[in-house]
């Protein structure tokens, strides 16, 4: 299925430790090529993200976004280590006894101890996974927008080949009306130039502006080039280097068409032919 490689895609998740949001852009590039932005806490699970990117995308620069919204702090539970609070006030007890005069102590004094008041930490782990779940249904809505985009430039690519087919056929039904009308324009000349002509050398000569003007290879060329982009867009797989090279190849027939016109017909031909191919070839830029 053809795929465009410009996409953008938001997904959020509210966890019980907070709000995940993952944000996807991704733009026609040569190669894939990821850029991250994580919250700290998310720092160790670049590797999987790309991984993931990799596994569902070819080709494209791709920016992702993770961002956190943490619960507010209103919600947080706190447990006291009694164990340790029981020992600094032993501590604490034996100091006193060895002062003359001791200041009392106070119970705010002792919770700034490390580790007396402890914070109810979330699930790191969880929170990772949840990360990672999002990021594949993010995954999931960008490629069906990359594929929605990709039908579409498959409908106008498949357009502009029965167009680039049309012209064919025009300039090929009109081979021997050319080839005839240079016939009497030759004779025409030789009879204002009041020359006399031989017959065969005439038809010598004809026979071999007709060789120089022969543009019948190009015309097959172009067809087969049309049945191959055709063929090409029904495939289930990255396609747009193929198509890139493509279009190269219809450049350069419709070139040779117009340097070997000797008429309007072929002429116009050759340029309609080269501004539709501009065309598809802007949008197969887009294609993965």
């Amino acid at each position: 299925m053809i795929r465009s490689m410009t996409a953008f895609a938001r997904q959020e998740l509210k966890t019980p430790w907070g709000v995940l949001c993952w944000e996807l852009r991704s733009l026609n590039h040569r190669y894939l090529e990821v850029s991250l932005r994580f919250p700290e806490e998310f720092r160790a699970l670049e590797t999987r993200v790309r991984e993931a990117i990799g596994a569902r995308l070819r080709r494209g620069k791709v920016e992702g976004t993770l961002r956190y919204q943490p619960v507010a702090a209103t919600h947080t539970e706190f447990s006291l280590n009694e164990e340790l609070l029981r020992r600094l006030l032993e501590v604490n007890s034996t100091i006193e006894g060895m002062m003359e005069n001791p200041a009392r102590t106070r119970s705010i004094d002792l919770l700034k101890w490390p580790n007396v008041l402890q914070v109810e930490e979330h699930d790191i782990g969880q929170l990772q996974a949840e990360a990672v779940s999002l990021l594949e249904a993010t995954l999931g809505e960008m490629v069906e927008t990359r594929q929605r985009e990709g039908a579409m430039i498959k409908g106008l690519t498949l357009q502009r080949c029965q167009d680039i087919r049309q012209q064919v056929e025009l300039v090929r039904g009109q081979l021997p009306a050319i080839l005839d009308a240079q016939r009497k324009k030759l004779k025409a000349r030789l009879e204002e130039l009041e020359l006399k002509f031989d017959s065969a050398r005439l038809e010598q000569e004809l026979v071999y502006l007709a060789q120089k003007m022969d543009v019948q290879e190009e015309l097959d060329r172009l067809l087969v080039h049309l049945e191959e982009v055709e063929r090409v867009l029904e495939q289930d797989e990255p396609v747009g280097r193929r198509l890139d090279f493509l279009m190269q190849e219809f450049n350069r027939e419709a070139n040779t068409l117009g340097s070997k016109s000797v008429d309007a017909t072929t002429t116009r031909a050759s340029v309609e032919m080269k501004v539709i191919i501009e065309q598809m070839r802007e949008q197969i830029q887009n294609i993965e």
